[in-house]
């Protein structure tokens, strides 16, 4: 996170935000497992990059890289077919995931780029971490000038309603495992303060935080609910499940510790960074849980 403490920068926001397809190169580049290995070294110079996919008859069979080039370099193999030195055991990302899942998966596995595949499993796209940071950068300059020249003091959201106690609360259901639509909940959350009027760094932590919670939700629990309470003074987020409950709360709040299954972590979830980041924009955050009960987690950001 930031130095600051709660801060969150709008390329932070970007990679909770940012689909895959939106910022994954389109045009790929490939090669059969027939292609051989000298026929690849021609092609990776000519067109700058360090590999690519191997496909057979449209289906993604193998990745190849440059490694694999210069190792057939060194042993005299340049003729050898690029099938018989893929990489058949392929990670691969899907085109509506999130850009933060692809950013732990670079994390996890050090490779330098992943086949994009849609939700029929063909191959649509490529994703390296360039890529990211120039879908981030492009994003960034369309909306600079809309986001940051309308700048409101967040205390203005409810400047013109008078009452004892005044507040908004948006409810959100939250589907065990449901991926697919992980994160919903927090961009309709997002969307209700942009309307509103709420200044653009509230809006990123708020962001952030709704994200991991909701995350939290799919991944560890049996479904639940995100609640946004927003007051004049302060915005309240609260996610409650009736799951299995935490073990030791004080040790899941260690930031790198998950208890999220490998077939979980192989989807770009579960890094045991998701309490960590909530504390990080929060001013204040409470958590509770009972084994065989549920969790509560509640949070609070200033508006002031």
């Amino acid at each position: 996170m930031n130095a600051n403490p709660g801060e969150v920068t709008r390329v932070q926001e970007l990679v909770y935000e940012l689909k895959i397809d939106q910022v994954m190169t389109r045009d790929v580049i490939s090669v059969t497992p027939d292609t051989t290995l000298g026929d690849l070294k021609e092609l990776l110079r000519t067109k700058r990059i360090s590999g690519v996919p191997v496909v057979q008859e449209g289906a993604l069979v193998g990745m190849i890289s440059i490694e694999n080039v210069i190792l057939a370099l060194e042993r005299g193999e340049l003729a050898a077919p690029v099938g018989s030195r893929m990489t058949t055991d392929v990670v691969s990302v899907r085109a509506e995931d999130t850009v933060v899942s692809a950013v732990n998966l670079f994390a996890r596995y050090g490779y330098g780029r992943f086949p994009v595949l849609d939700g029929k499993g063909a191959l649509v796209g490529i994703l390296t971490k360039g890529d990211i940071v120039r879908g981030m950068l492009k994003r960034m300059e369309v909306e600079w000038q809309a986001e940051e020249l309308e700048r409101y003091r967040a205390s203005h959201i409810f400047e013109d309603i008078e009452s004892d106690e005044t507040g908004l609360i948006l409810r959100y259901r939250v589907k065990r495992q449901d991926f697919i639509r992980a994160g919903e909940a927090a961009s309709k959350i997002k969307r209700a303060l942009e309307r509103l009027g709420a200044h653009p760094r509230i809006i990123r932590r708020v962001a952030v935080a709704s994200y991991e919670a909701e995350t939290n939700l799919v991944i560890h629990s049996v479904g639940g609910e995100i609640i946004a309470e927003i007051h004049p003074d302060r915005i309240k987020l609260v996610a409650v499940d009736s799951g299995p409950g935490i073990a030791d709360v004080q040790q899941a709040l260690q930031a790198g510790y998950s208890t999220a299954p490998d077939w979980i972590r192989e989807l770009g979830f579960g890094a045991g960074m998701g309490l960590s980041n909530i504390k990080a924009c929060s001013d204040s955050m409470k958590l509770e849980s009972e084994l065989g009960v549920g969790t509560r987690l509640e949070l609070t950001i200033k508006l002031q």
